[in-house]
């Protein structure tokens, strides 16, 4: 069986940050990518998904985003390339194609099996695996017995196999906004929510808005520690979606009460015949991998760690899980704090062994 320092469990932005501070603390990280490129889950997004934020705050340690234009918002190919790119550049084992399907401990080392039937060992393990392959599908009112098609955000790329259908897009965050007002330039769509969608503006006073988290201190205020779950994040907007809205294209309606068939049923009595339900409702972190590891992960499967530390496994650390530490964690510009926060304790806790 092969023998390695640490083994980083994915192979996105997050594995590539994990492995570039860790050969900073002088470790040597095998990173292990169950794709075939170490771009994480950035290619399977839709298509015309472009970054939340600006280019001059979208950047991993150690290499700046590309482009002359500082401040335009990187589309997603672009980012594609920029993880491929700095993956290229690393120092560090990456091995595409290798999909770890479980790890277990014994004593002070851990075992993993990869699809295949191979194994290896490692002294530590950092699960960096994201959440795009746990797409969370809520019990919504009549969900099960609707018999048209029902679609994740995650199984979304282009409007056009929606032409000619009625579709209805459930969720009130970013995903949700921006693939209805999509979707709306040339079919009809409803954006379905529990409430009123809640805007954040894209730039204040003439600034974007990643300016004042940075320039205040909020983007990184460790305060994920003090949030039992991490709160509903409003939809960055620069007007456009505001006033989609207004103009009804998407149109809002409460979420349905339940379904008939290919029918669903509106709070105001109406029913309605749709096509499709899109869910974007959110991901939820991925590691069926560690369901055998005790004391890794929690009833529902989520991580048992504080500020990306396993609470009752040494040597087992998570990264970029959505407010891990902060606002920013399981973002571009930050989560490399978190990987370089990380690799000191992990080098840390080998050195103490």
């Amino acid at each position: 069986m092969e023998h390695i320092d640490v083994a980083v469990i994915g192979g996105g932005q997050s594995g590539v940050a994990t492995a570039h501070a860790l050969l900073h603390r002088g470790l040597r990280p095998v990173v292990l990518e169950a794709s075939d490129r170490a771009a994480g889950s950035w290619p399977r997004y839709y298509d015309s998904l472009t970054l939340f934020s600006p280019a001059r705050y979208s950047s991993l340690p150690g290499m700046p985003f590309p482009g002359t234009d500082r401040d335009r918002y990187p589309h997603r190919d672009e980012v594609v390339a920029y993880l491929t790119a700095y993956a290229d550049r690393l120092d560090a084992e990456i091995r595409t194609g290798c999909r770890v399907t479980a790890v277990r401990r014994t004593g002070d080392v851990f075992s993993l099996e990869l699809q295949g039937g191979d194994r290896l060992s490692a002294r530590a393990v950092v699960a960096a695996s994201g959440t795009f392959g746990r797409p969370h599908r809520p019990a919504l009112p009549g969900l099960e017995e609707f018999t048209g098609q029902v679609l994740h955000a995650a199984d979304y790329r282009t409007p056009a196999p929606f032409a000619g259908r009625r579709v209805v897009v459930v969720g009130a965050g970013n995903s949700a906004v921006q693939i209805a007002a999509e979707l709306a330039k040339t079919v009809r769509v409803t954006l379905a929510t529990r409430g009123p969608v809640k805007f954040a503006a894209q730039r204040v006073l003439g600034r974007d808005l990643h300016f004042w988290l940075t320039r205040t201190g909020l983007d990184t205020a460790p305060l994920g520690r003090l949030l039992p779950r991490p709160p509903a994040q409003p939809v960055l907007d620069d007007g456009r979606y505001r006033a989609a809205l207004a103009a009804g294209r998407p149109d809002r309606r409460p979420l349905f009460t339940g379904a008939e068939g290919t029918k669903l049923l509106w709070t105001d009595g109406e029913r309605e015949e749709v096509d499709a339900i899109a869910l974007a409702t959110g991901y939820r972190p991925d590691l069926p991998y560690l369901a055998r590891l005790d004391g890794a992960l929690g009833a529902e499967g989520n991580p048992r760690h504080r500020e990306g530390l396993a609470t009752d496994v040494p040597g087992l650390a998570f990264i970029g899980l959505e407010w891990q530490r902060s606002l920013s964690s399981n973002s571009l510009r930050g989560v490399g704090r978190d990987a370089d926060r990380i690799a000191r304790r992990m080098a840390a806790h080998l050195a103490s062994r």
